[in-house]
Protein backbone atom coordinates (compact mmCIF):
# COMPACT_ATOMS: atom_id res chain seq x y z
CA UNK A 1 0.00 0.00 0.00
CA UNK A 2 1.27 3.35 -0.49
CA UNK A 3 1.94 6.13 1.83
CA UNK A 4 0.16 9.47 1.19
CA UNK A 5 2.21 12.62 2.23
CA UNK A 6 0.67 15.26 4.44
CA UNK A 7 1.31 18.96 3.69
CA UNK A 8 2.44 18.43 7.16
CA UNK A 9 5.38 16.22 6.64
CA UNK A 10 6.45 18.43 3.56
CA UNK A 11 10.04 19.88 5.03
CA UNK A 12 10.42 23.61 6.43
CA UNK A 13 12.63 25.23 4.54
CA UNK A 14 15.68 27.00 6.45
CA UNK A 15 15.06 30.66 7.57
CA UNK A 16 18.27 31.72 6.38
CA UNK A 17 16.67 30.54 2.85
CA UNK A 18 13.88 32.88 3.76
CA UNK A 19 15.65 35.91 4.00
CA UNK A 20 17.47 35.71 1.06
CA UNK A 21 14.19 35.01 -1.10
CA UNK A 22 12.57 38.01 0.73
CA UNK A 23 15.71 40.85 0.21
CA UNK A 24 15.62 39.47 -3.81
CA UNK A 25 12.11 40.36 -3.83
CA UNK A 26 12.70 43.30 -2.06
CA UNK A 27 15.84 44.65 -4.50
CA UNK A 28 13.55 44.19 -7.57
CA UNK A 29 10.79 46.22 -6.77
CA UNK A 30 11.88 49.33 -6.37
CA UNK A 31 14.49 48.75 -9.66
CA UNK A 32 10.99 48.78 -11.39
CA UNK A 33 9.50 51.86 -9.94
CA UNK A 34 12.20 53.92 -10.42
CA UNK A 35 13.25 53.28 -13.81
CA UNK A 36 13.07 56.84 -15.46
CA UNK A 37 14.36 57.29 -19.06
CA UNK A 38 14.30 59.43 -22.08
CA UNK A 39 10.95 58.13 -23.49
CA UNK A 40 8.96 58.15 -20.41
CA UNK A 41 10.13 61.39 -19.78
CA UNK A 42 8.92 62.81 -22.75
CA UNK A 43 5.38 60.83 -22.60
CA UNK A 44 4.86 62.51 -19.35
CA UNK A 45 6.04 66.25 -20.74
CA UNK A 46 3.73 65.55 -23.75
CA UNK A 47 0.78 65.56 -21.74
CA UNK A 48 1.07 69.27 -20.24
CA UNK A 49 2.26 70.76 -24.05
CA UNK A 50 -1.51 69.01 -25.25
CA UNK A 51 -2.82 71.00 -22.65
CA UNK A 52 -1.56 73.62 -23.15
CA UNK A 53 -2.06 73.95 -26.77
CA UNK A 54 -6.15 73.15 -26.28
CA UNK A 55 -6.08 75.43 -23.65
CA UNK A 56 -4.59 78.19 -26.05
CA UNK A 57 -6.61 77.52 -29.01
CA UNK A 58 -9.94 77.43 -26.48
CA UNK A 59 -9.00 80.98 -25.11
CA UNK A 60 -8.84 82.58 -28.64
CA UNK A 61 -5.59 83.18 -30.05
CA UNK A 62 -7.16 83.20 -33.42
CA UNK A 63 -9.52 86.11 -31.77
CA UNK A 64 -7.58 88.82 -33.23
CA UNK A 65 -7.61 87.68 -36.96
CA UNK A 66 -10.85 86.50 -36.99
CA UNK A 67 -12.73 89.35 -35.07
CA UNK A 68 -10.08 92.23 -34.86
CA UNK A 69 -9.81 92.59 -31.32
CA UNK A 70 -6.95 93.79 -29.54
CA UNK A 71 -3.99 91.93 -29.53
CA UNK A 72 -3.81 93.11 -25.69
CA UNK A 73 -6.64 91.89 -24.37
CA UNK A 74 -6.80 88.74 -25.97
CA UNK A 75 -2.63 88.14 -24.44
CA UNK A 76 -4.11 89.18 -21.29
CA UNK A 77 -7.15 87.18 -21.91
CA UNK A 78 -4.91 83.88 -22.13
CA UNK A 79 -2.49 84.59 -19.29
CA UNK A 80 -5.69 84.47 -17.13
CA UNK A 81 -7.18 81.05 -18.71
CA UNK A 82 -3.55 79.77 -18.05
CA UNK A 83 -3.43 81.08 -14.71
CA UNK A 84 -6.52 78.82 -14.54
CA UNK A 85 -5.16 75.81 -15.81
CA UNK A 86 -1.81 76.24 -14.09
CA UNK A 87 -4.19 75.91 -10.48
CA UNK A 88 -5.81 72.73 -11.82
CA UNK A 89 -2.70 71.21 -12.65
CA UNK A 90 -1.64 72.83 -9.30
CA UNK A 91 -4.89 70.80 -7.72
CA UNK A 92 -4.04 67.87 -9.74
CA UNK A 93 -0.67 67.26 -8.78
CA UNK A 94 -1.43 67.98 -4.64
CA UNK A 95 -3.82 65.46 -4.80
CA UNK A 96 -1.34 62.62 -6.19
CA UNK A 97 1.26 63.74 -3.85
CA UNK A 98 1.48 62.61 -0.03
CA UNK A 99 3.94 65.55 1.51
CA UNK A 100 2.23 68.91 0.23
CA UNK A 101 -1.25 68.20 -0.52
CA UNK A 102 -3.03 70.99 1.44
CA UNK A 103 -0.03 73.40 0.42
CA UNK A 104 -0.96 72.69 -3.02
CA UNK A 105 -4.47 72.29 -3.21
CA UNK A 106 -4.53 75.81 -1.40
CA UNK A 107 -2.39 77.22 -3.78
CA UNK A 108 -4.52 75.67 -6.79
CA UNK A 109 -7.26 77.53 -5.75
CA UNK A 110 -5.73 80.93 -4.90
CA UNK A 111 -4.70 80.48 -8.73
CA UNK A 112 -8.08 79.69 -9.83
CA UNK A 113 -9.91 82.24 -8.10
CA UNK A 114 -7.18 84.78 -9.46
CA UNK A 115 -7.77 83.66 -12.59
CA UNK A 116 -11.24 84.65 -12.58
CA UNK A 117 -11.13 88.08 -10.68
CA UNK A 118 -8.81 88.47 -14.02
CA UNK A 119 -11.09 87.60 -15.82
CA UNK A 120 -13.89 89.80 -14.80
CA UNK A 121 -11.78 92.34 -14.88
CA UNK A 122 -10.29 91.80 -18.59
CA UNK A 123 -14.47 92.14 -18.81
CA UNK A 124 -15.03 95.30 -17.45
CA UNK A 125 -17.37 94.05 -14.62
CA UNK A 126 -15.36 93.98 -11.18
CA UNK A 127 -16.19 91.53 -8.58
CA UNK A 128 -14.68 93.65 -6.02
Amino acid sequence: MAKHRRFSDTPEPDSVQKDEEIELVEQEIPSKETSTNIKSILLSGTKYVYIIAAVALLSGIFTPLTIGAEFETVAFGMLSVFLGLGGGITIFLGVKNQKFTTLMICGGLGMMIASLVLIYELADRPLF
